[in-house]
């Protein structure tokens, strides 16, 4: 039996406006400086100065700061340079010219929206600036009471590892008698070896019978010349 088609609840596509901005300056095709802008900030401003939020070269700036980056609630707008030219990438797909539809302002305050998946790429001589949305979404939380608890239980386990060693390991006097009882059986397994080799009774001088009754072997008697030293 065929059952009807239930429709399937879809996931809402992440806002990019709860994200932060990630922004790559590239000389030719060298990355020269890249830059990360967390959830909280509403604005960046860009300048040819070290000091500014954006630390922006070899731009054509109306102002400084210039007002690069600003949230909106789609996401994020830019604000593109008015001697630069716009280009964009969808999902990581080759650049293109954006169409002269998607931007808004005046001539040399023109401006767009960057959406989810959006890289953009502003170009002026050499130099190229990508701005696409930050995975950021979220700061990282504080240490929450739970978090500050978690840790001081792990810290107390790590030094507690020592000092259980110490109080619970071998007792001294155990050690010693164990000692002991090693040294007795290897003293009983050496008696054993030397009776077995008739080494066990203690050693005494011979007496006269057990002297006659032994014959002494001088081996084969050699006649010397006297012109022969022996040694």
């Amino acid at each position: 039996m065929l059952r009807p088609h239930m429709p399937t609840a879809s996931t809402p596509p992440a806002n990019v406006a709860d994200g932060g901005l990630f922004c790559e300056l590239y000389w030719g095709t060298s990355l020269a400086e890249a830059w990360s802008y967390g959830p909280e900030l509403s604005q960046v401003h860009a300048a040819p100065d070290e000091t500014a939020p954006l630390p922006l070269y070899g731009f054509t700036l109306p102002e400084e700061p210039f007002l690069l980056a600003e949230r909106t609630p789609k996401g994020w707008r830019i604000h593109v340079p008015p001697s630069a030219r716009v280009e964009k990438s969808l999902k990581g797909d080759d650049f293109h010219p954006v169409a002269p539809e998607e931007l808004t302002g005046a001539p040399g305050r023109t401006s767009l929206e960057l959406g989810e998946g959006t890289t953009l790429r502003l170009v002026e001589g050499e130099l190229r600036l990508l701005v696409q949305p930050s995975v950021v979404k979220e700061r990282a939380g504080r240490f929450r009471v739970r978090d500050v608890a978690w840790l001081i239980t792990v810290a107390i386990l790590f030094l507690s590892a020592p000092i259980a060693f110490l109080t619970m390991g071998p007792d001294p006097a155990r050690i010693a008698a164990n000692n002991a009882r090693a040294l007795q059986s290897a003293h009983e397994k050496e008696e054993a070896r030397r009776k077995t080799l008739g080494l066990d009774q203690p050693m005494r001088p011979l007496t006269d019978q057990e002297k006659a009754s032994r014959q002494q072997d001088g081996g084969a008697r050699v006649n010397v010349p006297a012109s022969f030293g022996v040694r």
